[in-house]
C-alpha cells in the first residue's frame, strides 16, 4: 500500500468510528444499507464495484472513486479490466470527469506499485 491508500483508508476508518459513537439509527442504517448492496446477489461483487467506480466517477466523488477502486482491486481486477471502466465513466461523464479521472490513474497505479 502507498501513501495515498494508507492515508485514504486511515482517515475513512477513524471517521467511520468516530460517525458509529453517536449511534444514530437512521445513519447507521444508511451505512448498513451501503454495505449490504455491494454484498453478492444477482450481480457479483466484481461487477458492482465496477458499477460503484463508473457511478462515483460521473458523481465526481473523489473519496468514492478511491474506495471503489480499493475494492476493485480486491475484487482482482486487472488493468485492462479498469481501463474499460474509465473509458465508460469518461463516456457517459464527459470532460468534466477528466480531472478525477487522471486522480483515479494515479491512484490505482499506486495500488499496484
Amino acid at each position: 500500500m502507498g501513501k495515498l491508500s494508507e492515508e485514504f483508508n486511515a482517515y475513512r476508518s477513524k471517521m467511520n468510528e468516530r460517525i458509529a459513537e453517536e449511534k444514530n439509527l437512521n445513519i447507521n442504517r444508511f451505512f448498513n444499507l451501503d454495505t449490504t448492496s455491494y454484498a453478492e446477489g444477482a450481480l457479483n461483487v466484481k461487477t458492482k464495484e465496477m458499477l460503484g467506480l463508473v457511478a462515483s466517477m460521473v458523481l465526481r466523488c473523489d473519496d468514492c472513486i478511491k474506495y471503489h477502486l480499493g475494492k476493485c482491486k480486491e475484487e482482482g481486477l486487472t488493468n485492462e479490466e479498469v481501463w474499460e471502466v474509465f473509458m465508460i465513466a469518461n463516456l457517459v461523464g464527459g470532460s468534466i470527469v477528466i480531472p478525477h479521472f487522471r486522480r483515479a490513474v494515479e491512484y490505482w497505479d499506486e495500488l499496484n506499485a
